[in-house]
Order: structure tokens, then C-alpha cells, then sequence
């Protein structure tokens, strides 16, 4: 039996041999993959995070308020506010047109007198609640003026992301509110009479963000811990194309006939495929994983901590594996020729890939779409190897991910299996 199925591991092997540019191929290119993509993102976090975006502020106000959001936005790490193009200022037709025309992502309208009717409305209520206190003579009030309410103007790119947009406006709607609340404050200052209060402008409310820790060391998640499980098991998943169209070759060529006329059962020779496939995803893993930690620090990349994880982390790629091994010998049993099994494997292996949270976290997916994740066996791998690599768990924890993954495995080889069966018996 051992001898059978090390015969048909040697079959395996000899197959992939006849095939150098593919088994190279399926080495290289994930490795291509997974650096370009995190080279991307990790140049994206930084052209957020150390560059400034440009954007128009137009001031039709030019008072307090007008300076106050000017000096803000100056302040922070995110804009550098233009507010003159080819020496002249900048009006709300000339940032309209350049916000559309995509030069520009973003444009700021002040509208007129908003300074001066902030501090009239404020000093209003300030006065009808003083007045009703019974602070002040309420029969030496003079009419008062109907004050419209003002509206900053916002101009969009359209071509700029939802997230972005709704990052602007919360950090607008937030300075706009502290200066609202600093005139309340400084005007019932004034009204109660120098001197006779102070009152404490600073926020009460602040927010501080607790960052997981490990050791007391503290855990931040980067681009590389995100992105290599997540591309390592897309290329693991990947090996179902070349598994299932070796398995429609040695059909069409004859090939398992010939080993169904030696006392060789089709369970032997999906063991001696899982064996073989199984060394090629783990060698896959190996090598992104040596890519994570000695390449990446040296392009810049923040390098993988597998320091504790290796273990646990070889146990996850190796169930995943299997998974993909039992989807691949399943496609290829099922399928009948090279161009059905080629393009369905490659398709299918994208559609598991999008439902599984390789590109879109599942936590952003519609309420639907999430338990559909859950369907996917790159969703568990995907689970499991955050679980190691994030949340420190222990072998415990990730038992329900790769039993899934091995239940799937099970599944799908016996649906293999049966479904030859049943066609030969035909």
C-alpha cells in the first residue's frame, strides 16, 4: 500500500516535471503578486499618512472663523490648503471647475459674513438666556435681526472614494462645531461680566485608542500581516488549475485507465495527488513567508513577525491545502476536457477569493454577503491565520477553521470519488 502510494507520488512528480514553465510559474507569481500588492497598500498608508493632499479653500468670509478652519487644516497631516492659482484668488466657479476636472480632490466654500452672523446669533441666544435668568434689563432689548443660516460648501472630485469624503466632512463638521462652541462659551463670558467667570474651553470628552498587547508590547497590524495570508492562500488556492487539468490529461490520454488496470484503487492515487500538491502549497508558503521576512525590510516593506506563529501558521496553510487539493481533484474529475476545467478552476478560485475577504474585509460586505463568507474555504484560512498572527491564539482556537477546511477536503474527494464511480459503472 506505502509502495503504491509513493509510486503514484512519483507519478506526480514526473507529471510536473514535464512541465517546468508552469510549476515555475505557479512559484513565481504569487510571490510577484503578493509583493506588488503590498508595495501598493504600504505606499498608499504612507501617501495618506507623510504627504499632504491639496485642496481649494475659498474665503468669502474673511473673518475669525475663516482664519480659525484655515489654521486647522493647515495643521493637520492630511491637506495643504491653495487658496490662489496662478497668482489670483481663488473664486467658487474657478474651484468648481478644477474640482471637477479632477485637479483638485476637494474645494472649501466659507460663505460671506460667516464670522459675523456666527457671533450675532450666538450673542442673541446668549442674551434670551441671560434675559430670562433675569441678568439683565430684558426692556432695553432692541428688535433683533433674523439671522439665515449659513452653509460651508463642499466640492467633491467626483471620482474620489465615499471614505474619504466622509473623513472631510467629519473633520469639518468638527472644527466648524468647536468654534460654535468657543463663541457660546467666550460670549457668556462676556455677558456674565469680566472676571467674575472662567470657564474651562477645553474638551471634556477626548478619545484615547487602546492598542492590543502582546507581552507588553503593543500590536499594530500592518500591511504585510494583512496581505501575505491573504495572497498566500489565493496562490495555494491557484494549484487547483494545474491539478484539475492534469487530472482531465490523464483521462483523455489514457493515463488512469492504464492505472485502473493495475490493482491500484482511485483512493491511492488521490492520496499520492494530495501527498504531492501538499508539498508544493507548503513549499509556496515557505517561500512567501522568506520573502515576508528578509525581502520586504529591504524595499522598505515592514517585515513579518512569525516569531511563535510559524508552527501554527505551517498547520493553517497545510489545511487550506488540503481544501483547495479536494476542490481541484473534484473540478478535475468532474470536468471533461482542458477547456472546461482551466477556466472554471481559475474563476471559481476568484469568485471564493472575493467572498472569502481577500480583497474586501467581510465586516464591509452587506449583511448577505457576510454569511455567504462564511461559505468560503479561504474565509476560514483567511480567519485562522489572523487568529496566529494578530490575535495570538492558541492551536485550540484555530481547531474549527481546519476542520472545516478538512471536512471540505473529505467532502469534496468523496464527491470525487462517487461521481467516478457512478460515471464508470455507466
Amino acid at each position: 500500500m506505502l509502495y503504491k502510494i509513493w509510486m503514484s507520488v512519483v507519478k506526480e512528480f514526473l507529471l510536473l516535471k514535464r512541465d517546468l514553465g508552469g510549476l515555475i510559474i505557479l512559484f513565481i507569481m504569487p510571490l510577484v503578486l503578493v509583493i506588488t500588492v503590498t508595495l501598493i497598500q504600504d505606499s498608499t498608508f504612507k501617501t495618506v499618512s507623510d504627504s499632504k493632499i491639496p485642496i481649494l479653500l475659498v474665503d468669502n468670509d474673511k473673518g475669525s472663523v475663516s482664519k480659525t478652519v484655515f489654521e486647522n487644516l493647515e495643521k493637520s497631516n492630511l491637506f495643504s490648503v491653495v487658496t490662489q492659482i496662478d497668482n489670483k484668488a481663488v473664486t467658487e466657479d474657478v474651484a468648481r471647475e478644477n474640482v471637477h476636472r479632477g485637479k483638485f480632490q476637494l474645494a472649501i466654500i466659507i460663505p460671506k459674513d460667516l464670522s459675523t452672523d456666527l457671533q450675532a446669533k450666538v450673542d442673541q441666544n446668549v442674551e434670551k438666556i441671560v434675559s430670562s435668568l433675569g441678568l439683565t434689563d430684558s426692556t432695553a432689548t432692541e428688535p433683533k435681526r433674523i439671522i439665515k443660516e449659513k452653509e460651508v460648501k463642499l466640492y467633491f472630485d467626483p471620482a474620489v472614494q465615499m471614505s474619504f469624503k466622509n473623513a472631510v466632512m467629519s473633520s469639518i463638521d468638527k472644527m466648524i462645531s468647536q468654534i460654535e462652541t468657543k463663541s457660546i462659551y467666550t460670549t457668556f463670558q462676556n455677558q456674565l461680566g469680566e472676571g467674575t467667570t472662567d470657564f474651562e474651553q477645553k474638551s471634556f470628552i477626548t478619545f484615547k485608542e487602546i492598542i492590543p498587547t502582546i507581552n507588553n508590547k503593543e500590536v499594530r497590524p500592518n500591511s504585510v500581516q494583512h496581505n501575505v495570508p491573504a495572497w498566500t492562500l489565493f496562490a495555494i488556492f491557484f494549484i487547483v488549475i494545474p491539478l484539475s487539468i492534469n487530472i482531465v490529461k490523464e483521462k483523455s490520454q489514457g493515463t488512469f485507465v492504464r492505472l485502473r488496470t493495475n490493482p491500484v484503487s482511485n483512493l491511492v492515487v488521490i492520496i499520492g495527488k494530495t501527498i504531492t500538491y501538499s508539498v508544493i502549497c507548503m513549499i509556496q508558503f515557505y517561500m512567501m513567508v522568506a520573502v515576508a521576512v528578509f525581502l520586504f525590510p529591504s524595499i522598505g516593506l515592514p517585515s513579518l513577525n512569525i516569531e511563535g506563529h510559524l508552527f501554527l501558521m505551517s498547520v493553517v496553510a497545510l489545511f487550506s491545502g488540503f481544501a483547495a487539493i479536494g476542490f481541484g481533484i473534484l473540478l478535475g474529475t468532474i470536468a471533461s476536457t482542458q477547456e472546461q476545467s482551466a477556466p472554471f478552476g481559475a474563476t471559481s478560485v476568484i469568485i471564493l477569493a472575493a467572498i472569502g475577504g481577500i480583497w474586501v474585509p467581510v465586516f464591509a460586505m452587506p449583511s448577505i454577503m457576510q454569511i455567504i463568507a462564511k461559505s468560503s474555504p479561504m474565509n476560514w484560512g483567511l480567519e485562522a491565520f489572523y487568529d496566529v498572527l494578530l490575535r495570538n491564539v492558541s492551536l485550540l482556537e484555530i481547531i474549527p477553521e481546519i476542520s472545516l477546511s478538512f471536512l471540505f477536503f473529505i467532502l469534496t474527494s468523496a464527491i470525487a470519488l462517487f461521481y467516478d464511480q457512478k460515471k464508470r459503472a455507466v
